[in-house]
């Protein structure tokens, strides 16, 4: 699809299809309204991208991306310390936030435990759980991972890890079940045994 397009299109439009989420087609628009915009916002453009894996940062405590290490999350003296959320990646941690609901503290795992992926529990941020769990202020742990195989697999191994690590904590997971709004009829049946399995009380 890109062999006809000058070669300096050409090279962005591949480098934007390569992108998670982007075809040919939405690639090739944002190619081209690149061209369209003044010269002086493709520059900053394109330094921020550039600038972007020099400038972010890895909270020493949490994992999340930031501006600076601690986060403010993890600095912020009115989130409670006893409560630790366990999500596979930021995207996770935003999404919970989004929610204003959780006031505790969080660890970005740095993904789930994928073999046919090559991904193996070496691959997460192990060693930063147990440094936050060894401190002592942990009580609970929430293992927000999802509900698909790999995040099942995440969760029985990180469960394992922390029973054995005689840590003293508290582990629980998410609720689910089904969807609010959502007419039974038309549930899946691994969701329906999961809401049967984590019914809660009236």
């Amino acid at each position: 699809m890109f062999e006809s397009l000058p070669e300096p299109l050409k090279k962005v439009v591949e480098h934007f299809a390569s992108l998670p989420g982007l075809g040919p087609k939405s690639a090739m628009r944002i190619a081209l309204h690149l061209l369209e915009i003044p010269r002086e916002k493709v520059q900053s453009f394109g330094r921020d991208v550039f600038e972007l894996r020099d400038k972010l940062k890895i909270c020493e405590t949490c994992g999340a991306y930031c501006n600076n290490s601690p986060c403010e999350i993890c600095s912020d003296p009115g989130r409670d310390a006893s409560l630790l959320c366990v999500v596979p990646d930021w995207d996770g941690l935003m999404l919970i936030e989004k929610t204003k609901l959780f006031k505790g503290t969080y660890l970005v795992l740095g993904g789930l435990i994928s073999p046919l992926d090559g991904k193996m529990s070496s691959n997460l941020r192990i060693e930063l759980l147990k440094k936050r769990l060894s401190s002592g202020k942990i009580k609970e742990v929430i293992l927000a991972l999802g509900s698909t195989r790999e995040a099942e697999m995440t969760e029985s191994f990180l469960s394992d890890f922390i029973s054995k690590g005689n840590f003293n904590v508290r582990i629980t997971r998410l609720a689910q079940g089904i969807p609010v709004g959502c007419d039974l009829k038309y549930v899946d049946g691994e969701t329906l045994k999961q809401s049967i399995c984590y019914r809660q009380k009236l």
